[in-house]
């Protein structure tokens, strides 16, 4: 049986997508799940929220490497071999990361030729498309994982379809504005095409011995990020575009149409409605700690503590919700 695998994906970007991602792993390891956070993003930056730049530097050296998701896969992009084990970085006793790689953005092209050769049947196509999946299912093998985290870059282009199509669910951050709900109107189509696409390659697949991706990508709910507060309510110039998310997400992701559409505190496909927590990101990011665990040594002090409190209680109850939906068992 393969480990669940969670993609956290918008194509637009900077919608706090990868601190999501961060947040949530350290939080499901918190609660006693064992947790790999893989960095599928070229642009490397989980990697780098969960790693220092000295540990950087050695995981990237200037000819191989070997220790990151690209070093996993290289051997099959060279036409040398097959996928290899990951390296599956322990940050914590629950929590492994499957570290990212610019060198990743040199695979796309061959996930782009690949993937009309899958309705042929070539079995090297299938091979290559399901790299990711296999490669997650490895490092999830060797840390023992309950479920795998996927972070993401904000395109739509091959690799992104490749890391989609190794994922079972999808969770959709969102900022409060017209790029984000244009965005949904580019993903929701887009994933329905890729599930279609993968659904009708996957029985041409030539090797029975050749575990594949079922390819679900199904979409899971969305995530509000970033908004700014006034005694805590959304700015209102902010109030028109969160309005209109749950009627975009309805039409747009989920291809239904209904004439009643809640407000987004009472739409069961949105998870919660975040703060940027603006103050205690930069002590965070100094300390490689999550916001939750930030303790006054790390200059959490005042105001601030209550901050920390806040941000624990709002991430434990996301986190909930998201294994719950998943079927994830809470130990």
């Amino acid at each position: 049986m393969s480990t669940k695998t969670i993609a956290f994906f918008n194509n637009k970007g900077g919608v706090g997508k990868t601190s999501l991602v961060y947040h949530v792993a350290w939080m499901m390891a918190d609660m006693g799940m064992q947790v790999v956070a893989a960095d599928l993003d070229p642009q490397g930056n989980l990697s780098a929220a969960f790693l220092d730049e000295d540990r950087l530097e050695s995981l990237w050296p200037e000819d191989k490497h070997p220790a990151t998701v690209y070093g996993a896969v290289r051997p099959l992009k060279r036409g040398v071999g097959d996928v290899e084990d990951p390296l599956v970085e322990s940050i914590d006793e629950s929590l492994g990361l499957i570290p990212g790689d610019m060198a990743l953005s040199e695979f796309e092209d061959d996930l782009s030729q690949v993937w009309p050769k899958c309705l042929d049947g070539d079995e090297r196509a299938f091979r290559v498309i399901s790299a990711f999946w296999r490669v997650l299912q490895r490092g999830a093998g060797l840390h023992q994982a309950d479920v795998v985290l996927i972070d993401l870059g904000p395109n739509l282009g091959a690799i992104n379809r490749a890391a989609l199509i190794a994922s079972d669910y999808v969770v959709i951050p969102l900022g409060p504005d017209l790029f984000s709900l244009q965005g949904l109107r580019n993903l929701g189509p887009t994933l329905r095409e890729w599930r279609r696409g993968w659904s009708e390659r996957r029985p041409k697949n030539p090797d029975s011995s050749l575990s594949l991706p079922e390819g679900q990508m199904q979409p899971m709910g969305y995530i509000v990020m970033q908004h700014s507060v006034r005694r805590d309510r959304p700015v209102k110039s902010y109030d028109k575009w969160i309005a209109r998310i749950p009627s975009t997400y309805q039409q747009y992701v989920l291809d239904q149409n209904s004439p009643e559409v809640p407000a987004v505190n009472e739409d069961r496909h949105c998870f919660a409605t975040l703060k940027h927590y603006r103050s205690l990101m930069p002590m965070a990011q100094e300390a490689h700690k999550p916001i939750f665990h930030l303790k006054p040594a790390d200059g959490a002090l005042g105001a601030h503590t209550y901050a920390v409190q806040d941000a624990y209680r709002d991430f434990l109850d996301l986190t909930r919700s998201i294994a719950e939906k998943a079927g994830l068992a809470l130990p």
